[in-house]
C-alpha cells in the first residue's frame, strides 16, 4: 500500500489537479467509480485565498466521500503560500500539495507553478515555510525544468526530501514543452531513484497498460492520471482490477448514460442552469470519445439551451445506440 506521510492509499492511483475540471462533482464522480487512491482539487491561488476571496473558499468545498483529498496551492510569496497551506490544513484536507509545474502563461508570469523551477532559493523558501506550518502531509508537484537546458528536476527533488516533503509528482515534460511531444518516463526512474520519498509518475498515461508500463518502466511508487481520466473517467478502477488480477471492463452504453445524466444532476444542484449547461456540454464531448455518432451528438447539444433539451437528446442518442 502506498502512503504519503501519515496518510494511506488504497491503490497508488492519483487525480492530477486540472483548473476547471477536478471540481467537487468530477470528484465525486470518480470516487464512485471506485478505484482512485487519491482525488486532487483544483489548484488554489494562495494570493486569492489569504486574501478572503469567497470565491475561491467556495471552490474548496469537499465531502467526507472524497477522502483522502489533496489540495493544491500555487503561489510566489513563502509567507502568503504557509498561510495558504495551514488554511488547508485547517479546513480538514488530508494532504497538501504545492503547484510547481504548471506551465500556462498566467501562472507563470507570476513567477508562480514551474516559473518557481527557474529559482531553486524561492521554492525552497516556499517548502520550508509551508513545512513549518502544517502538521498534514505536504507534497509538490513539478515537471522536467523550464526548459531542456534547465532540466533540474533531481535538484529540485532532493531540496523536497530535504524540507521535509512526504512526496512528490513529476510531470515527465518540461514547461516549455506544455502537454506537446512525449513525456520522458527516463526522468522519472531518474527522480526515484534519488530520492527515499515517494515518487509518482505522471504523463502519457492513457490506458491501464500504460499504468502498468509507467510502473514497470520506473518503479514509481504511484501513477498520476489527468487528462486521460476526462475521457476515460473508468481508467481507475480499470487500473485497479487489473492489479487485483482482474481484467478492465470497458465502460457500457448504460454506464455512459448514467453517467452524463448523474453529472448534470450533480451539476444542477448547485449551478446556475446556463453554467451547468456550459460544463456538462464540455465533459459530455469527453465521455463519449470514440462512440459512434458522438460527434453528431456534441454537435447539437451545443445548440440546445435548456435542461428538458439535452435530456432529450441524451436519452435519444443512447437509446438509438442501444438499439444499433
Amino acid at each position: 500500500m502506498m502512503r504519503i506521510g501519515s496518510v494511506p492509499l488504497e491503490q497508488p492511483l492519483i487525480l492530477a489537479p486540472m483548473a476547471g475540471i477536478t471540481d467537487q462533482y468530477f470528484r465525486l464522480i470518480l470516487k464512485r467509480i471506485g478505484g482512485i487512491g487519491l482525488v486532487t482539487m483544483e489548484f488554489i491561488s494562495s494570493e486569492a485565498l489569504t486574501r478572503g476571496s469567497g470565491k475561491t473558499r467556495h471552490m474548496m468545498q469537499f465531502s467526507e466521500e472524497e477522502r483522502p483529498l489533496a489540495i493544491q496551492i500555487y503561489g510566489s510569496h513563502a509567507e502568503r503560500m504557509a498561510e495558504a497551506a495551514e488554511f488547508v490544513e485547517a479546513l480538514g484536507a488530508d494532504v497538501v500539495d504545492i503547484n510547481m509545474g504548471c506551465p500556462a502563461n498566467k501562472i507563470l508570469k507570476g513567477c508562480a507553478g514551474a516559473a518557481l523551477m527557474g529559482d531553486l532559493d524561492l521554492a525552497r523558501g516556499i517548502i520550508r515555510a509551508a513545512r513549518k506550518r502544517v502538521s498534514i502531509p505536504l507534497t509538490v508537484k513539478f515537471r522536467v525544468g523550464l526548459d531542456e537546458g534547465r532540466a533540474n528536476y533531481l535538484e529540485l527533488g532532493r531540496i523536497c526530501e530535504g524540507e521535509g516533503v512526504d512526496g512528490v509528482a513529476l510531470h515527465a515534460r518540461t514547461a516549455r514543452q506544455m502537454f506537446s511531444g512525449g513525456a520522458d518516463w527516463e526522468r522519472i526512474r531518474a527522480l526515484k531513484e534519488a530520492l527515499s520519498i515517494p515518487v509518482s509518475g505522471n504523463g502519457d498515461v492513457e490506458t491501464p497498460a500504460d499504468a502498468f508500463d509507467l510502473w514497470r518502466t520506473t518503479g514509481c511508487d504511484g501513477v498520476m492520471i489527468g487528462r486521460a481520466a476526462m475521457k476515460n473517467p473508468w481508467i481507475f478502477r480499470q487500473i485497479a482490477a487489473l492489479r487485483s488480477g482482474g481484467r478492465p471492463a470497458e465502460p457500457t452504453l448504460e454506464e455512459r448514460r448514467e453517467l452524463i445524466l448523474y453529472h448534470f444532476t450533480l451539476l444542477r444542484e448547485r449551478e446556475e442552469e446556463r453554467a451547468a449547461l456550459h460544463k456538462i456540454r464540455t465533459f459530455t464531448g469527453w465521455y463519449t470519445h470514440g462512440l459512434p455518432n458522438g460527434r453528431a451528438l456534441r454537435q447539437r447539444i451545443n445548440s440546445l439551451d435548456s435542461v428538458a433539451q439535452f435530456i432529450e437528446a441524451i436519452e435519444e442518442f443512447f437509446r438509438m445506440s442501444l438499439a444499433a
